[in-house]
């Protein structure tokens, strides 16, 4: 395990604490070019670091804890290799089982960074499972739970104000960067703008699988969130946040306040070089 001091920099740009860039694991890139292709998106769009989060359990139930940390090395390596600027850290897209907090406190499923304190939770797309009961477990095991797309689920789609429900008890949010821009529809867009103005969220994130219809960029989602809720919360949400996960820190749970904040001309907003 790296170093907390050695993730990041003191100053990072954006941090992907979801993504599918590791080849061949599961519905994300096929091979180690497209990987390589994705990774080179991920810099050119601003994206310093990135946890590499295949699929875990569910219908990856082969995905094993060993294999992604051996995967995610072999590809830092052909990274360094191509000087291709970019942090990747081990982590999975978590479906959630019975037996889900054992096999994290064995080290099988992996959290977050593999720092043993976060854990990215993947619900079924078309339905909504409670949480509150596995909320509480992982509470007990040192762990919090990450709910990943939100904003995508059709169960909350029906219901949206169990998110609020699930963040007072604990649950932190990471909205898609693909549903603030329309990506996934204007439902799902006007949705998640919802979940932002309200203060309900704690990272963005791609989600990518690929270069094509799925890439890894942050900075239009970045640029929307800052119309919504002013440039701290977006900064919030697309660099400190995901930047503390990735170094094994706690972040602060609950709603935020709602507080509208626009650069004026004289105070510049970040841009992706």
């Amino acid at each position: 395990m790296t170093p907390e001091g050695d993730v990041l920099s003191d100053n990072p740009r954006f941090v992907d604490i979801h993504c599918h860039m590791l080849p061949g694991l599961d519905d994300g890139p096929v091979n180690l070019g497209v990987s390589l292709a994705m990774a080179e998106i991920a810099v050119a769009d601003g994206i310093q670091a990135v946890i590499v989060t295949p699929h875990q359990l569910g219908t990856y139930g082969r995905n094993r804890g060993a294999t992604i940390r051996a995967f995610a090395d072999r590809f830092q390596s052909e990274l360094q290799q191509r000087e291709i600027a970019l942090r990747v850290l081990p982590g999975a897209d978590v479906r959630i089982e019975p037996d889900l907090v054992s096999r994290l406190e064995a080290g099988e499923v992996l959290t977050l960074a593999d720092r043993r304190r976060h854990v990215l939770l993947e619900l079924p797309h078309e339905l909504y499972l409670p949480l509150e009961g596995l909320l509480r477990r992982l509470d007990a095991a040192g762990i919090v739970g990450i709910l990943s797309h939100p904003e995508r689920n059709q169960g909350l789609l029906r219901e949206p104000q169990l998110v609020a429900d699930l963040v007072d008890a604990g649950c932190l949010m990471q909205v898609t960067a693909g549903s603030l821009v329309g990506s996934f529809g204007g439902q799902i867009r006007d949705f998640a703008a919802s979940l932002i103005e309200e203060g309900l969220v704690h990272f963005v994130a791609t989600d990518a699988h690929g270069t094509t219809c799925r890439r890894p960029r942050m900075s239009a989602a970045f640029e929307r969130i800052v119309g919504l809720a002013g440039d701290r919360y977006a900064e919030e949400l697309c660099s400190a946040n995901p930047a503390a996960i990735a170094a094994g820190r706690d972040i602060a749970g609950g709603r935020r306040r709602r507080a509208r904040f626009r650069p004026c001309g004289w105070f510049p907003r970040r841009r992706a070089s």
